[in-house]
């Protein structure tokens, strides 16, 4: 996240915004039943974990587009993926950035100090 920039864009019917904040956070775990941990380590994912998690993701692009995602339409929109395994490092992308982690899960290198979000920034009144 070295651009302070926590949104992944992917092409599926149009370009998408997949973006993890509080609130995607907090739905992925009422509807999964599990703890953010796990799924983001993506490990042994179905099909059905991969639709739940994107639909998240996406909730924010949809709602700042005017339109009403529901979890039922993820099968149609991901069929737009090409290839699918970009939109399984798109996915895994999007959570690093979230949370400012590696795929090991570790911290990214840098000062040693996290950069804030758009909507940390805000709170404190910092610049980027």
């Amino acid at each position: 996240m070295q651009d302070g920039n926590d949104v992944v864009l992917i092409k599926l019917d149009r370009i998408r915004e997949i973006r993890f904040g509080h609130k995607a956070l907090k739905t992925l775990g009422a509807i999964t039943g599990k703890e953010i941990d796990s799924m983001m380590k993506m490990d042994g994912l179905d099909l059905e974990a991969v639709e739940k998690i994107l639909y998240c993701g996406l909730l924010s692009d949809a709602r700042a587009h005017g339109e009403e995602l529901r979890l039922e339409d993820m099968e149609d929109l991901l069929d737009y993926a090409n290839p699918w395994n970009e939109l399984i490092e798109k996915m895994q992308l999007a959570f690093e950035r979230a949370f400012g982690t590696t795929h090991a899960g570790e911290s990214n290198p840098g000062n040693g100090q996290a950069k804030l979000n758009r909507q940390q920034r805000r709170a404190t009144g910092k610049k980027a």
